[in-house]
């Protein structure tokens, strides 16, 4: 994994790069951001970046030739070791822990990196079990650290999800912080960073990943992932910069539609309060499909939230497309905190009919009629 593979992140890659060139890399960092944010893969091109062979003073990446990058990328690096959630299955029915699930660990994160725990546990064949990081690992944890590294500058242990880990596991990973071993580093890779011990947050040095702004993750998404600009543009702003949400959105494979257009004109009708075409409107939504519909309604409330922000200070919605900034301005004056609060209870109300199969004509007409009456408020 390389730095220039992740799409965003400028100012975390700067301190990452930072680090390593005044030579004041931290034993344990805390890399913290939402499910499907850049976390673990910035984790892992910082860990192919530490121990590259090739590496200069003056790099900004790892090289990606040499032996050590070759073999983090592949994640068979003898000296880059993960901690997981596991739990027992079919193929593990005891003993579960992080290094029996090697194999797969390698197919889930090469297939995806931005993939979360469900999938993890989907991808292990847990059914409905909840994965965590056991007190058996705690032991093995402090096996694995009180070897040298064998080739690497820096024995490397990624803790993926440490919110997940028993108390004991927890506990050996405190006291492994507190004294660390010589020339070994901690990337714990979190979620939900308000989980863990008080004692390990004191201890680690945080790096806050946050979402990756929409025109980054449009570009992204349409030259890297090779998804059609309007679709691109539409993930985007449906995941809020949320690579993951994006990636899988991607992947359920709906049909391109261009939601804009067809937002832009319902508003209109809307506002124009005719029944009538009101009536239009709701056979075109009719025809989208169950998914596609919520997908638009989703997109419908991303959009009314942005034009909000916007009628209150336009500085609030710095990276809007040109083609969006005409209408946005436009219909900024009919959105306001007098309106938008029931107008996003309407939207999400439409969405969660839609998702229970409920009749979609007979949703985005009642939708529709609602909204109509409020955007005259």
């Amino acid at each position: 994994m390389r730095f220039s593979e992740i799409p965003g992140q400028q100012q975390v890659k700067q301190v990452l790069l930072g680090s390593v060139r005044r030579n004041h890399v931290a034993h344990a960092q805390l890399f913290r951001g939402a499910e499907g944010s850049a976390t673990l893969a910035l984790a892992l091109a910082y860990a192919a970046f530490l121990n590259c062979e090739a590496r200069t003073p003056e790099a900004d990446d790892s090289c990606g030739r040499c032996a050590s990058c070759q073999k983090i990328d592949k994640l068979i690096h003898p000296d880059l070791n993960f901690i997981l959630p596991i739990t027992t299955t079919k193929a593990v029915t005891k003993d579960a822990v992080s290094s029996k699930f090697a194999a797969e660990w390698r197919e889930f994160v090469l297939q995806n990196p931005y993939q979360g725990l469900n999938d993890w546990m989907q991808h292990i064949g847990a059914e409905n079990k909840q994965g965590n990081i056991s007190k058996e690992e705690s032991v093995n944890l402090l096996r694995l650290v009180s070897l040298k590294a064998f080739e690497a500058r820096f024995k490397l242990v990624i803790i993926w999800l440490p919110e997940l880990m028993h108390p004991s596991a927890a506990n050996a990973v405190l006291k492994l912080l507190e004294e660390p071993p010589p020339a070994t580093i901690f990337l714990l890779v979190s979620n939900a960073p308000e989980q863990l011990l008080p004692t390990i947050i004191s201890r680690v040095q945080p790096v806050v990943v946050r979402a990756v702004p929409e025109p980054e993750l449009t570009t992204w998404l349409r030259d890297v992932q090779h998804v059609p600009e309007v679709k691109a543009r539409q993930l985007a702003q449906l995941t809020e910069g949320n690579i993951g949400a994006a990636l899988a959105a991607q992947a359920s494979g709906q049909e391109e539609h261009d939601y804009f257009a067809l937002f832009v004109s319902w508003m209109r009708t809307c506002y124009a309060n005719k029944v009538a075409d009101m009536l239009e409107k709701c056979d075109e939504f009719q025809k989208l499909g169950r998914e596609n519909q919520k997908e638009f309604l989703q997109y419908a409330l991303t959009l009314m939230r942005k034009v909000l922000l916007f009628g209150l200070d336009a500085q609030l919605v710095p990276h809007l497309p040109q083609q969006e900034q005409g209408f946005v301005k436009g219909f900024s004056p009919f959105v306001t905190p007098r309106n938008a609060s029931q107008l996003a209870e309407e939207l999400n109300e439409a969405h969660y009919h839609v998702e229970r199969n409920a009749n979609p004509r007979m949703v985005f007409l009642d939708v529709s009629l609602r909204v109509a009456e409020l955007l005259r408020l």
